[in-house]
């Protein structure tokens, strides 16, 4: 990548956004801060000595004008500010104007699906590429069913479970999922036959889940729709999508006494742990991938700027990019899903420090 190393993330203040600053960091990138609160944004940069010098550029998402600032002499944007159904067309419209890569950690179904119906060729007229959800709703369960897909081209039924051990949401998870719910006037979405469909709140419903050890046979709740209904069927020929929760971690999310994540190691991830169990069946044959690691938040991290590292090297595969021309040694151009975007099995496994897969 030469000495272009220069990376705007909006939201920088956030959550999930400090993660990122410090992954960055810890890559040998040059973080850019921004983000809709200047002050909220000072208060960051003074808050650590490792971001002494780094540049302030505050924005807001109804001014162009600002965001274009923010990301001037930037080589791409990570968005980590929700909610994205108010952030991701902004912020994507202001990538493409300087024609830089966008990456986001977006787990709202609906602005995920936005990001895609109106963006392909958008992105592929200004020559760059888009991802959605490069985080862990969304983008690790993409690569986990591409990489247990193997040589596949199409597959009957997918399903992701998600075992976390608790869930201690953000104010951005809770206002995020707000939107959501507003946006879908509080019907119940999941990936079937071929297509999102939206009904009536559907009742939660408990089930078993064999999870690989140490979890085990593990209570879940059956059609707890997660981003992975966007990202995977935007690129592989699946008709059938269903996510599942740990019953616990759903209790979590749903009360309102739950506090946000408090952190327990030096690099300030919470004591929660995951494991994601993706089974894959074609027929009579099914293939299975699992994840294991710490702090959903903190994990979204290295899955996004990695995701910009191999963008801005052209390490991109073309095929089931939305939107995609050919590009030569850029890489990829459109939107596209984490596992269309990249080589799943070599990104996943790239993780070791931060993630313990299986393959098939």
């Amino acid at each position: 990548m030469g000495a272009v190393r220069t990376v705007a993330v909006f939201g920088a203040y956030g959550h999930t956004g400090r993660f990122v600053v410090a992954e960055l960091l810890d890559r040998g990138f040059v973080p850019v801060l921004s983000g809709r609160d200047a002050g909220k944004l000072a208060e960051f940069a003074a808050s650590r000595p490792e971001l002494s010098g780094l540049e302030v550029r505050p924005a807001t998402v109804d001014d162009p004008a600002s965001l274009d600032r923010a990301l001037a002499g930037a080589t791409a944007v990570i968005n980590c500010a929700g909610p994205f159904a108010s952030t991701a067309a902004p912020v994507i419209e202001a990538a493409l104007r300087a024609r830089i890569p966008y990456v986001d950690v977006a787990a709202e179904i609906e602005a995920n699906a936005d990001t895609f119906a109106l963006f392909a060729e958008p992105a592929r007229a200004a020559g760059t590429v888009v991802v959605p959800a490069m985080a862990f709703f969304g983008g690790l369960g993409d690569l986990l069913v591409t990489a247990a897909m193997g040589d596949w081209t199409s597959a009957d039924e997918v399903h992701v479970a998600y075992g976390l051990s608790s869930w201690h949401p953000t104010a951005g998870t809770r206002t995020a999922g707000a939107v959501s719910r507003q946006r879908r006037d509080g019907r119940h979405v999941r990936f079937t036959r071929g297509r999102l469909e939206y009904g009536d709140a559907a009742p939660s419903t408990t089930q078993k889940w064999a999870f690989p050890e140490p979890l085990g046979v593990t209570p879940v709740i059956g059609d707890f729709t997660m981003a992975d209904v966007v990202t995977v069927p935007s690129h592989l020929a699946v008709p059938e999508v269903r996510t599942y929760m740990a019953v616990a971690a759903a209790a979590d999310l749903a009360s309102s006494d739950t506090p946000a994540p408090a952190a327990v190691d030096e690099r300030g991830r919470s004591a929660q742990t995951f494991l994601v169990d993706v089974v894959v069946r074609s027929g009579d044959e099914e293939r299975r991938a699992v994840a294991r690691g710490q702090d959903i938040y903190a994990v979204s991290a290295p899955l996004a700027v990695e995701a910009v590292a191999r963008v801005l090297s052209g390490r991109t595969r073309t095929a089931g990019v939305t939107g995609t021309a050919s590009a030569g040694a850029a890489g990829a151009v459109g939107v596209a899903s984490a596992g269309a975007a990249f080589d799943a099995a070599d990104f996943l496994r790239s993780l070791s420090a931060h993630l313990s897969v299986e393959l098939p």
